[in-house]
């Protein structure tokens, strides 16, 4: 059994340890925000939610980020009380969202790296989950200015987008989720490409099940479907953090810190990862035909 400490009580920190309380592998989870208040009170319902959903793990709030030590993962999520489309009176910083001028919940800039200066002595060894979908220049900056070994820092936004492709991918096949096979490479929200060539559906090969027609639907669906919603990346935080735990065999697309993947370094990247105790154990880099080879360098800048 073990612990796992939050940053942020906020929608994505909400969803996160509301999908994590149902994890057999999860004794405690920590929800650390300024808020403590706040965080306490979200911690107690969630807890006292248990004796209906039918899970065991306590849950409890604290702005005391000292309770981080010990913890087995620590995942960064968003600030209590800070919605999409507050304007943030700082300006953009760097890793700032998309919306430039906007600020949202989730740690980004200065202010995050800052924040994650605060806590990763108390961290230890332990791997660190970004769940936003903003979090990927927080991951890179974090990764080229500290020495933390680029395992331990693991984005879980991608993952929240493949599901929502699959589901998508589901419907136009009338099969079940679990039947589709896919990943996500690139970097959202600049750029992001799916290698259909590698996925599958039920074992076949996807473009043998689906026309070209369906696929292009497909694909143009899938445009749309950037930022995930807080409960999509909270489930993904969730289950990044649970296969971190049991050490799992599945592959997972996650955002690292590219050494080269794809011809990129030191730029923020999604591709497909297995994950053990000590974070990113094995990266696996897809072969790609030359039209998908040729977005995705222009996806990542190579």
């Amino acid at each position: 059994m073990a612990t796992v400490a939050i940053v942020g009580a906020g929608d994505i920190g909400g969803a996160t340890a509301q999908a994590l309380a149902s994890c057999d592998r999860v004794h405690r989870v920590w929800l650390v925000d300024a808020a403590a208040g706040a965080a306490a009170g979200k911690a107690l319902d969630l807890q006292q939610a248990g004796a209906i959903a039918g899970h065991h793990a306590r849950l409890d709030g604290t702005s005391d980020e000292t309770r981080l030590i010990g913890c087995a993962v620590c995942v960064v999520a968003d600030r209590f009380g800070v919605s999409t489309g507050e304007r943030c009176s700082a300006g953009p910083q760097n890793g700032d969202s998309q919306n430039g001028e906007w600020q949202t919940g989730e740690w980004q800039g200065d202010e995050g790296l800052s924040m994650l200066g605060r806590i990763t002595r108390y961290l230890g060894d332990a791997p660190i989950v970004f769940a936003g979908a903003s979090h990927a220049g927080l991951l890179s900056r974090l990764a080229g200015e500290t020495p933390i070994r680029r395992e331990r820092l693991i984005g879980s936004s991608a993952e929240a987008l493949v599901s929502a492709i699959t589901a998508i991918v589901a419907m136009e096949a009338s099969c079940s989720p679990p039947e589709v096979m896919l990943a996500v490479l690139g970097t959202p929200p600049d750029g992001f490409v799916v290698p259909w060539s590698e996925a599958s559906i039920g074992g076949y090969g996807m473009q043998r099940v689906l026309s070209q027609v369906q696929l292009a639907r497909i694909e143009a669906r899938v445009a749309r479907l950037w930022p995930p919603g807080p409960y999509a990346l909270g489930a993904a935080a969730a289950s990044v953090t649970d296969a971190i735990l049991a050490n799992s065999r599945r592959s997972f697309s996650i955002i690292t810190q590219l050494h080269g993947e794809f011809g990129v370094k030191r730029r923020p990247g999604a591709l497909p990862a297995r994950l053990s105790a000590g974070g990113i154990a094995q990266v696996r880099v897809p072969e790609l035909g030359t039209r998908e080879q040729v977005r995705l360098q222009t996806a990542l800048g190579g």
